[in-house]
């Protein structure tokens, strides 16, 4: 994604995406966002979120098109997981970035057991 413009503000990329992996993060439920694989690498080497895994489009109506790859903890309905993500998806991006989020779309690729 090249830089979002928004109302004279100019995001670059990465910023948007940064937020929603904060707030899919605080997700109860969510075990990692983006690919399992690299996820507890990056934790332990990063100073920031792990922004892979997240997609951003911005479609003609001006509206962000959000998808998501996240794992999550065994025990939990997923629908209702999957709803939750996407709500605070919306509410992130709505209060830090002021653009409508048009759609969200959250992709389970894996499950995680508690230790």
């Amino acid at each position: 994604m090249t830089d979002l413009n928004i109302d004279g503000m100019a995001l670059a990329p990465g910023v948007v995406e940064t937020i929603v992996s904060i707030a899919v993060g605080e997700v109860e439920g969510v075990a990692s966002v983006g690919p399992s694989s690299t996820s507890s690498l990056r934790a332990v080497f990063a100073s920031k979120p792990a922004t892979q895994g997240i997609d951003i489009a911005l479609d003609e109506e001006d509206k962000l098109h959000v998808s998501v790859r996240v794992d999550v903890y065994y025990g939990y309905a997923l629908p209702e997981l999957a709803a939750k993500v996407r709500q605070a998806v919306v509410d992130a991006v709505a209060s830090q970035v002021g653009i409508p989020v048009g759609a969200v779309d959250v992709y389970i690729d894996g499950i995680q057991f508690a230790r």
